[in-house]
């Protein structure tokens, strides 16, 4: 078991305890300052068990989600009238205490073909979603990273962080996480400088309440045989109610978020897309065939947010906004507008040789009027020789082959105001003697970049589509070249420059990638219900490179993950998924360079310290069927690919993973001293793993991700139809399933049983980081689908 040298910070291979394998408990040697020896005087003198506790263990739960899915559907003797009606609802009670998501769905659907040459349909969908859960922020144990208590969408904990942090040696379940006379958070330290992950659990929540609409309706007319035009709406609207509460007393620098936070508004999203298109279909010459779509399209997107942001609770476990001292308003809007004009001509030749030209312009809103435009065109190109080659015609080995060429391109367009720097206006800033309010005008932290444009992505595929051997292999292959150019990231700024970060463009980005799918029927009965066997293999590759970082001066463009500590960064001719941190510092002849004491010296900086892109991707699934029954794995496979793991780190350099269990182990690093002469200076455990490891430069926690994995499992039933001759059902049939029953990152340590599938910094551009993120979960299901 591991313990904290004084309380605070440190492992070792021996402690003070009594011959019964106690020490003493830790609230009766909290300093007085803290408030626990008073809240706690019953520990006073009383000895605790030094053993370890299968306290993550004990902390998790087993998460159940059930879902319950209806759907009801008719249609007219002509089959002119249709209509469908379905209801879904969803219970899922995460691993996590206090983490639930409800969700109830409600859709309808119908079309109708009139006589008058116009038909309909339309579809409405209703979804009601309640999510909360303890907040799960980024950290490393000690703290949560990024900015805390100053910003909606963020209590500045992180359950994960804590519980994986605290050494084997401490009961989490058995310690009192709350002081009984304040409410505060308790914990095992003598200066109580970390939060109890109970006390997290029951005095902080995130929840979300999302009500949602979202459809749309067609109305066609068709003027003759080949020409019809249709207009098309499209809506979506969604309300959400978020709430971020978090107890006073917890433990934080923070003293905002340590006197209490309430954070309460609503995102009322809308969207509306409109289309109008006019559709042909014509025969130029017994072998020529020709269709085409001409149209126009509308989007409008709006956000609009308000809401209140709290702090100072008054009286704990309350949380109105008027038991809250400081009060200020949560406020955002932005709005988009995308118009386009676009336009694609297919040809057919006899049905063996195809062409597609296509084109579109878009103008958005949000953009200056120079770079508010873009027109991006694409062309494709596929011949099947099969239909023409008289060799390849009928016979038992090339069954079906189709060779494509492809040239396409899209856009991407910015969200907000990116190229307008804004003043932040806040009416309550001071107050004079007089008892007025002082007004302030501020700049906002974001500087705006009048030059902003829309990406621009360029794509050219080449593949293939084959058949063999009377179907029973199947190939398909395809190589692309693909070229984003002005792609949009966000970049941090210098504090000197009076912001902290902006919208860019880097100049170019080259993306090559290579996709390969192989199926094979290893057995294929002639006879229903005989066994089965087919083997669908997919493996894909991609490498993505930084050739230019356009009008940028920094040599560096740090975009995502943590600056300071890990982050991608674009660097021309480095890959996109550069990771960058501080690395151990080198003499000139590259060797590693080492202190006094033994330990590494930390260069700080942003030096390529990994690439988040993995080499190639293998995905491998089995079916088999044999009567009524069908059994189905997929295994995945990922190779390369680096990741930066404060998980790992945080194991390690606790002391909280078997890699350690050799508490007698010394290590001489590799490197030589700040002389020149060759280290020999002996570090123990604690040194190795503590001093260098978790807190030693971020190269050494940049493990490679790659990782084999059985992702999915399932056995299904199907009752033969036989035995529902005199029951309501039409079908009915049974299935068990497993998801990610087992995996192995077979270069990481084996005893952190760490799993590389992590979005570690959010949703984002950010690959290739875990900052004491919430770990993947083994999931077992059971269906039973039936139809009436």
């Amino acid at each position: 078991p591991s313990f904290e040298r004084d309380g605070i910070a440190g492992w070792g291979n021996s402690a003070s305890f009594d011959e019964n394998g106690t020490l003493a408990h830790p609230y009766s040697t909290a300093a007085a300052s803290t408030g626990i020896p008073q809240a706690f005087p019953e520990f006073d003198g009383v000895r605790y068990e030094w053993r370890p506790y299968n306290s993550v263990e004990d902390f998790f739960r087993t998460g159940v989600a059930k879902t319950t899915a209806i759907n009801y559907r008719g249609a007219s003797d002509d089959g002119r009238y249709a209509f469908n009606i379905n209801f879904s609802h969803l219970d899922d009670e995460g691993f996590t205490p206090e983490n639930k998501v409800i969700r109830n769905t409600f859709g309808i659907g119908g079309k109708a073909d009139l006589n008058n040459k116009f038909s309909v349909n339309g579809t409405l969908n209703y979804t009601r979603t309640d999510f909360r859960s303890p907040p799960v922020a980024a950290g490393d144990g000690n703290a949560v990273f990024g900015v805390v208590g100053s910003f909606e969408g963020s209590t500045g904990s992180s359950v994960f962080s804590n519980i994986f942090f605290t050494p084997r040696s401490v009961d989490v379940m058995g310690l009192p996480y709350e002081n009984p006379l304040t409410g505060a958070s308790v914990y095992y330290r003598q200066n109580n400088s970390i939060q109890h992950p109970l006390w997290t659990v029951f005095n902080a929540k995130v929840q979300q309440i999302t009500n949602r609409v979202f459809g749309n309706g067609t109305i066609q007319y068709q003027i003759n045989d080949n020409l019809n035009i249709l207009y098309r709406l499209g809506v979506d609207v969604s309300s959400t109610n978020n709430v971020n509460q978090q107890n006073k007393g917890g433990v934080s620098d923070d003293v905002i978020l340590r006197s209490g936070i309430y954070q309460t508004w609503n995102d009322t999203n809308t969207i509306w897309d409109h289309n109008f298109i006019l559709s042909g279909q014509y025969e130029l010459t017994d072998k020529i065939g020709m269709s085409f779509n001409l149209g126009a399209t509308t989007r409008r997107e709006v956000l609009d947010r308000n809401g209140v942001r709290s702090a100072g609770q008054q009286v704990f476990d309350v949380f109105r906004h008027f038991n809250f001292q400081l009060q200020d308003e949560i406020q955002f809007f932005q709005e988009r507008n995308i118009t386009g004009i676009y336009g694609q001509v297919d040809f057919d030749y006899d049905r063996w040789l195809y062409l597609t030209l296509a084109g579109r312009n878009d103008w958005v809103s949000n953009l200056t009027q120079e770079n508010r435009s873009i027109f991006y065109p694409s062309a494709s190109f596929s011949f099947i020789p099969t239909s023409i080659i008289d060799a390849l015609r009928n016979n038992d080995y090339v069954n079906y082959l189709k060779i494509r060429a492809g040239y396409g391109t899209s856009a991407n367009f910015p969200t907000g105001y990116p190229v307008a720097s804004r003043l932040r206006l806040d009416t309550q800033r001071w107050v004079d003697d007089g008892g007025s309010f002082v007004v302030s005008n501020t700049t906002d932290p974001f500087l705006g970049n009048p030059d902003l444009k829309p990406e621009r992505l360029d794509e050219i595929e080449i593949g293939i589509e084959s058949r063999f051997f009377k179907n029973r292999v199947s190939l398909d292959a395809s190589y692309y070249t693909r070229i984003t150019r002005d792609l949009i990231v966000d970049q941090d700024l210098d504090a000197s420059t009076g912001f902290t970060f902006t919208q860019t463009n880097i100049g170019e980005i080259e993306s090559n990638g290579l996709e390969i799918d192989l199926g094979v029927d290893i057995f294929r009965s002639s006879e229903e219900g005989g066994l089965n066997w087919s083997i669908n293999t997919n493996w894909t590759t991609n490498d993505v490179v930084v050739n230019d970082l356009g009008q940028n001066d920094a040599q560096i463009l740090v975009y995502a993950g943590i600056n300071g500590l890990a982050a991608n960064a674009a660097i021309e001719g480095e890959s996109l998924g550069a990771i960058v941190g501080s690395r151990i510092q080198r003499d000139d002849d590259g060797n590693f360079v080492v202190n006094s004491q033994g330990n590494y010296i930390i260069e700080e900086g942003n030096f390529v310290i990994g690439d988040a892109i993995p080499d190639w991707n293998l995905n491998i699934s089995n079916n088999f069927s044999f009567k009524n029954f069908n059994f189905n794995f997929l295994i995945t496979y990922v190779h390369g690919g680096d990741i930066y793991s404060q998980t790992i780190a945080t194991l390690l350099g606790r002391g909280l993973t078997t890699d350690t269990v050799d508490r007698e182990n010394t290590f001489i690093l590799p490197g030589v001293q700040e002389n020149g002469q060759p280290n020999n200076v002996q570090i123990n455990n604690s040194g190795y793993y503590f001093d260098n490891v978790l807190f030693g430069p971020a190269e050494l926690n940049i493990y490679d991700a790659s990782v084999i994995r059985l992702q999915e499992v399932s056995l299904g039933y199907s009752v033969p139809s036989k035995y529902l001759e005199k029951t309501p059902f039409g079908s009915l049939s049974f299935t068990v399933s497993g998801f990610n029953l087992w995996f192995d990152a077979i270069n990481t340590p084996d005893g952190t049983n760490f799993d590389p599938n992590v979005a570690g910094a959010g949703v984002g551009n950010a690959q290739g980081f875990d900052f004491l993120n919430g770990p993947s979960s083994r999931r077992y299901g059971f269906s039973l689908k039936a139809t009436f």
